[in-house]
């Protein structure tokens, strides 16, 4: 992809990036196995203690209107929402998304969440690697930024692990678990386009 320099949104994202063993490949909300997926991944409990979206996800209903509503910002440029796959079995292992994404300031928000079965196989830390890789290279970003609510430790290390350096605690920037009235305390990471790759990326 052609990095826009009129600060625009780029056109949708390309449709596969590959590497670390792993697939990205966009969503397809008229997917029904893409449909399940995305409903295991956002109503499992550990991504609930975490994260607490605007719309819940409770059944295939809404995981079907969550899912077009993530879809539909790829269209545009603003996200780039891709499916982490196994690249040899294409098991679907989690979710890996470039949020926000502003082409005037080069900037976007990365974020993810990894199935149960697919956890401590270093899924999100080769996923995260090579998304940040491909929004560097292919998107033209020159900051993209990561945040965990306060206390996931497992975020904060793969953060670390692939050189998003730790900036700071934002003061009530998320919501509590499972509440839209109250809010905690997140940890901001970051990663430049001129930051060293980590080792063994």
């Amino acid at each position: 992809m052609v990095h826009n320099p009129t600060g625009s949104h780029p056109a949708a994202p390309e449709p596969e990036v590959h590497g670390h063993g792993l697939r990205l490949r966009p969503w397809s909300a008229e997917s029904e196995a893409d449909v399940e997926t995305w409903l295991r991944g956002q109503s499992d409990p550990e991504f609930r203690r975490w994260n607490t979206p605007i719309a819940p996800v409770t059944d295939l209903h809404s995981a079907r209107a969550s899912l077009r509503v993530k879809t539909a910002g790829a269209q545009d440029g603003a996200t780039a929402p891709f499916c982490v796959e196994d690249a040899k079995t294409g098991t679907a292992l989690g979710h890996i998304g470039v949020n926000a994404i502003n082409t005037a300031l080069k900037i976007g928000r990365v974020g993810y969440w990894v199935l149960p079965e697919a956890r401590g196989r270093c899924v999100a830390t080769r996923a995260l690697l090579l998304v940040a890789r491909w929004s560097f290279t292919e998107l033209g970003l020159h900051r993209l930024e990561l945040d965990h609510a306060v206390g996931h430790e497992a975020s904060c290390r793969i953060a670390e692990r692939c050189g998003f350096r730790y900036e700071g605690t934002m003061r009530g920037a998320v919501f509590e678990e499972g509440r839209h009235d109250a809010f905690r305390d997140a940890h901001l990471h970051a990663r430049l386009a001129t930051d060293p790759e980590p080792t063994g990326a």
